[in-house]
């Protein structure tokens, strides 16, 4: 793999399009010392970014849970993010908008650090396999617990809340799993370390309530692909011994699209007719143009473009 910060191409930062490896930060940023920076991950199919509005509204959401505001707003994120897919001749690509305090200020009170924002692209194939895809990847469930919500900021997409994800995820590896799966504070069934799970039990569609994790926009648009083909889908509180109820298991989000799960610890799945029905639906709904995709949860989070 190419290293990150040693691309050919072009990076949105603080209001410039500069080339990729002039795209730079201070050591000395509140960001990297006290994890104040947030994300998104956003991906374009045929040039045209899926959900593109949700997910930079919730870009400002997530600063203002962390007490910050973006010096830009939705519209002009919007337009940049759309420009710089153009620069950089991308049609099937993964986006990256961030925000951070920056180093205007060092400790832990950082109302002067100032904000960088940037946005960068790059081409992005398939998350897995094709092989992998067919067969269903593989979960460990983690030791690693996602927090309650008065103990973290939850609900915003925070580096920081990643911290425990990369342990996990490499946890899991080490053990020849794909991916871990994360229970909640109280034991129960959570996400994977960048993804929502669903449980397919007698023909319905099950899913973790989202109270202490992200309320994917993937994961609306999948619930809202499910009911339009007469599907229903619970959400409630699942316990691990639930996972011997399911005769299918699957992920999604935005790099994961829909993934099939084949197993999760001992237990063992056969990616099947639901998980299929929606992988293909899916992957329909985010190649159609923009005024013809159903629009599941538009305008959740409520912030002025």
């Amino acid at each position: 793999m190419i290293p990150f910060d040693n691309r050919d191409g072009t990076i949105w930062l603080n209001g410039q399009f500069i080339p990729w490896r002039d795209a730079k930060t201070h050591t000395i940023a509140h960001g990297l010392h006290y994890a104040s920076l947030v994300f998104e991950g956003e991906r374009a199919y045929n040039g045209r970014i899926f959900r593109l509005q949700e997910h930079h509204e919730r870009l400002h959401r997530s600063a203002e849970i962390l007490d910050f505001q973006i010096p830009y707003s939705v519209q002009e994120l919007n337009d940049v993010a759309r420009e710089l897919l153009k620069r950089q001749d991308l049609k099937d690509a993964y986006i990256r908008p961030a925000a951070w305090r920056g180093s205007g200020q060092m400790g832990v009170s950082a109302h002067n650090a100032g904000v960088n924002t940037v946005i960068a692209a790059w081409q992005w194939p398939s998350y897995f396999s094709p092989e992998l895809l067919e067969k269903g990847i593989s979960l460990k469930i983690s030791q690693w617990r996602r927090p309650a919500p008065d103990t973290a900021p939850v609900h915003s997409k925070a580096a920081g809340l990643y911290m425990i994800c990369t342990l996990a995820k490499h946890q899991a590896e080490a053990h020849g799993f794909t991916d871990a799966l994360m229970l909640d504070w109280r034991g129960y069934l959570a996400e994977a370390t960048g993804a929502n799970i669903f449980l397919v039990i007698n023909g319905k569609l099950h899913t973790p309530i989202p109270d202490c994790f992200l309320d994917g926009i993937t994961r609306r648009t999948v619930i809202g692909l499910a009911r339009l083909q007469g599907r229903e889908v619970v959400e409630e509180r699942l316990a691990p011994d639930d996972l011997a109820r399911a005769s299918e298991v699957f992920i999604c989000g935005t790099a994961a699209e829909v993934t099939p799960v084949g197993k999760i610890d001992d237990y063992n799945f056969t990616p099947g007719e639901v998980t299929r029905a929606l992988a293909e639906a899916y992957s329909r709904e985010v190649r159609l143009p923009e005024q013809e995709q159903a629009l599941f949860g538009q305008n959740l989070y409520g912030v002025a473009a």
